[in-house]
């Protein structure tokens, strides 16, 4: 039997209201109130088979799947406001995974400061999908930081380990909001993302964007990389810098920057560590720690995730 529509708006209408609405509750647009500072919008999605697997808890889905917009706004050192969710599923999907699905993307969001605030539901055949639409206030008055930002002499650093992450931790993430504004507002970091599709893959497009060499000289690895090394036939090395959904924060600070940082008592900063720095010049350079070996350059033929 498939599942209600219907019944699904009558259940969300019975569920509380976001204090940020000042439209009309249940409209096909939100209405909210007016923001601090400049809005920051991102998207991403779960796709069931793709993104978790298939049998995956449905609530850990939801959560899932609102971490990921969320850390994408962590890395514009902006505060969550308000989420959107978009649902496509199969007739053969009940309505209680949808429920759960929901109910992950609340709970997230309100972990976050956040609310969701409205989205869209979708029958059709194929995998089931959940697309969240973030949105967050930037209330600095600077430049917010983005990807195209490096400049040669600054150093890089990650706010946590990576690597391993299919043994557990793709379903957990957590959004790194409070190190993302402390390292821009409080450190000076320009260049920031998540890492998302791998620490070198993502490293690389940093460095691309801003038409700068970055030298890895350092991956701390996870614990996760370790265990995952012993049975994969991989490296832990190999799986720090490929796996991926680690979402950890890769940001650029200059040299003040970083002796600032790394005096900050701030728990959200307690596992920051500088991999590298930035150089003149193009790509990404493997320092001799991470081969074991001789300096060389990384290609994006060695690993990390991409769509198509």
């Amino acid at each position: 039997m498939s599942w209600s529509e219907d019944k699904l708006h009558k259940w969300l209408a019975q569920q509380g209201a976001s204090p940020l609405l000042r439209g009309s509750k249940g409209h096909d647009a939100s209405v909210l109130k007016r923001p601090l500072g400049r809005e920051v919008l991102c998207a991403d999605q779960v796709i069931l088979g793709v993104h978790c697997e298939l049998n995956a808890p449905p609530r850990s889905v939801g959560r899932k799947a609102a971490a990921r917009a969320l850390s994408d706004i962590a890395a514009t050192a902006a505060k969550p406001r308000a989420l959107l969710l978009a649902v496509r599923a199969p007739a053969s999907c009940s309505e209680r995974t949808i429920r759960e699905w929901i109910r992950g993307v609340q709970e997230e969001a309100r972990k976050a400061g956040a609310w969701l605030c409205g989205g869209d539901l979708a029958c059709a055949d194929g995998p089931a999908a959940l697309c969240v639409t973030a949105v967050g206030d930037f209330s600095s008055s600077g430049k917010p930081p983005g990807r195209d930002r490096a400049r040669p002499g600054d150093y890089l650093v990650l706010t946590g380990p990576v690597g391993g992450s299919r043994l557990g931790r793709h379903m957990r993430i957590q959004p790194r909001i409070e190190a993302g504004h402390r390292l821009h507002r409080v450190h000076g970091a320009k260049a920031m993302m998540d890492v998302s599709d791998g620490l070198a893959w993502d490293l690389f497009r940093l460095c691309r964007a801003s038409c700068v060499r970055g030298i890895l000289e350092r991956v701390p690895l996870h614990r996760d990389a370790l265990r995952a090394a012993r049975t994969s036939g991989t490296s832990a090395i190999s799986h720090g810098m490929h796996d991926g959904e680690d979402h950890e924060l890769l940001a650029t600070l200059s040299e003040e920057g970083l002796s600032s940082a790394q005096r900050d008592t701030s728990s959200c900063l307690s596992s920051l560590t500088v991999i590298g720095r930035v150089t003149e010049g193009r790509g990404l350079l493997l320092g001799e720690d991470v081969t074991g070996g001789r300096p060389r350059s990384w290609s994006p033929d060695e690993g990390g995730w991409r769509h198509g």
